[in-house]
């Protein structure tokens, strides 16, 4: 498997987990809610920790490129903790209109996000380093 499509599978799996829980919120299910946006966070911190612990150093290692497009992932991972915060806050008082706004924030900021790492920074990582390799340190963290 290819590191492009191996984190390709994990934002689609927590923009599913996060869908579902905005779904919760917007019923009003607030325990449902709490557990999938618990479920969404846990699993999005660790896919920004496979980043930022595995792939962005071996990235910069390989190919000397150190204020590029890791740079600006690590950027906007921390505006996206930001809005994680925002969102758990939200959940724990039961502000539907909060969550909705702050959910709202970061999918926009999580999907331009994505697209520059999976039209950017993957393909190059595919290019530059060793598939299986990577896979398997990448996988040795958890699964999302």
């Amino acid at each position: 498997m290819q590191i492009g499509q191996y984190l390709t599978e994990e934002h689609r799996k927590c923009d599913q987990i996060y869908a579902q829980a905005e779904e919760a919120v917007s019923k009003g299910d607030w325990e449902s809610a709490r557990k999938l946006f618990e479920e969404f966070k846990e699993k999005t911190l660790l896919h920004f920790r496979k980043e930022e612990e595995v792939l962005f150093p071996e990235f910069e290692e390989k190919t000397g490129i150190v204020m590029g497009p890791t740079q600006v992932m690590r950027h906007e991972h921390a505006q996206a903790r930001d809005l994680l915060e925002r969102l758990e806050k939200a959940i724990e008082s039961r502000d539907r209109e909060a969550f909705l706004s702050a959910g709202e924030s970061l999918m926009i900021l999580i999907q331009q996000h994505n697209m520059k790492e999976e039209q950017i920074l993957y393909p190059m990582s595919d290019q530059h380093l060793s598939s299986e390799e990577m896979v398997e340190k990448l996988s040795a963290l958890g699964e999302v």
